[in-house]
């Protein structure tokens, strides 16, 4: 007789255990998801909503502030993932390399991943504030600025990458080193046996092997920039800068769903959103895969 192999799906117990997390998110996740892409197609209140057709998303398309939203947001991930990446990666070997008490320097990186963006918010209004702000004062002990971080148009877009870079700098630095932990010894030992620099250790030892680790970040960066919204909050008081020169794709959703009630508008953007961060996601997943061979 020929013997099944056990397979945990086919199990009934499998799937008892796993029913509490799947009604969470099926609930909390799955449901949300389709009543945004109905939504998008209607119009009117909550508690009246009719078909639409594709309406809202000719209008949202058709719209320069979502132009602007989109364009800042890809200017904040393109920017604040590949740098706010390469910093990571810079404070981890060191720490990793040269400092003794290791998990000293952790707890103290990783204490702003667990500080309320908010909170951190509030600080950094201070300390970019353009009259009495310790970032101008230190750049005027070498007659730099001062610059109006907050109030000033021009200056938003850069005021938001830089507190989004020192933001994902914590979560970036205990993942790299968790990575870095992981490379066998021998490799470095062999290098030095053949007389290798430590740059040559690092662009063939060290990067090669951290290229899952660096994959990984990048596709939960690039995705978790593409939804910025808290920075923004945080930063400039609940605004998106002056004059909206700092709007986002999901500060533009929040406008038109909180603000203005055009509730189809806002899910269409959001589908509209939803779309470029999965298609950006396949192509990086394809190119990084690519690369990694």
């Amino acid at each position: 007789m020929r013997k099944l192999k056990y397979r945990a799906e086919n199990s009934p117990q499998a799937w008892f255990f796993l029913l509490p997390a799947l009604i969470i998110i099926g609930v909390f996740s799955v449901f949300p998801l389709i009543r945004t892409f109905i939504m998008a197609f209607q119009k009117g209140t909550l508690n009246s909503l009719e078909f639409n057709g594709f309406k809202n998303f000719e209008v949202v398309l058709s719209d320069p502030k979502f132009h602007t939203a989109i364009g800042n947001t890809s200017l904040y991930a393109f920017v604040v993932v590949p740098v706010g990446l390469i910093i990571s990666m810079f404070i981890a070997v060191t720490i990793y390399e040269k400092i003794k008490r290791k998990d000293v320097f952790e707890t103290i990186f990783f204490i702003p991943y667990l500080t309320s963006i908010i909170a951190v918010g509030i600080v950094f209004r201070f300390l970019l504030n353009g009259e009495y702000g310790f970032v101008n004062y230190i750049l005027g002990l070498f007659n730099v600025g001062p610059f109006n971080f907050l109030d000033d148009p021009s200056m938003s877009m850069i005021t938001l990458i830089i507190f989004g870079i020192w933001s994902g700098l914590a979560f970036n630095i205990i993942i790299l080193l968790s990575g870095l932990r992981n490379i066998d010894d021998s490799y470095y030992k062999v290098a030095d046996m053949f007389g290798a620099t430590k740059r040559q250790q690092f662009f063939r030892i060290t990067l090669p092997q951290m290229i899952p680790i660096i994959t990984f970040l990048l596709m939960v960066n690039f995705i978790n920039a593409f939804k910025v919204y808290a920075q923004v909050f945080s930063i400039f008081n609940g605004k998106a800068g002056i004059a909206d020169s700092a709007t986002t794709a999901v500060f533009y959703i929040f406008n038109k769903f909180y603000v203005e009630n055009r509730y189809g508008q806002g899910m269409a953007a959001a589908v509209i959103l939803f779309i470029l961060i999965l298609l950006f996601t396949l192509i990086q997943n394809r190119i990084l895969k690519r690369i990694s061979k």
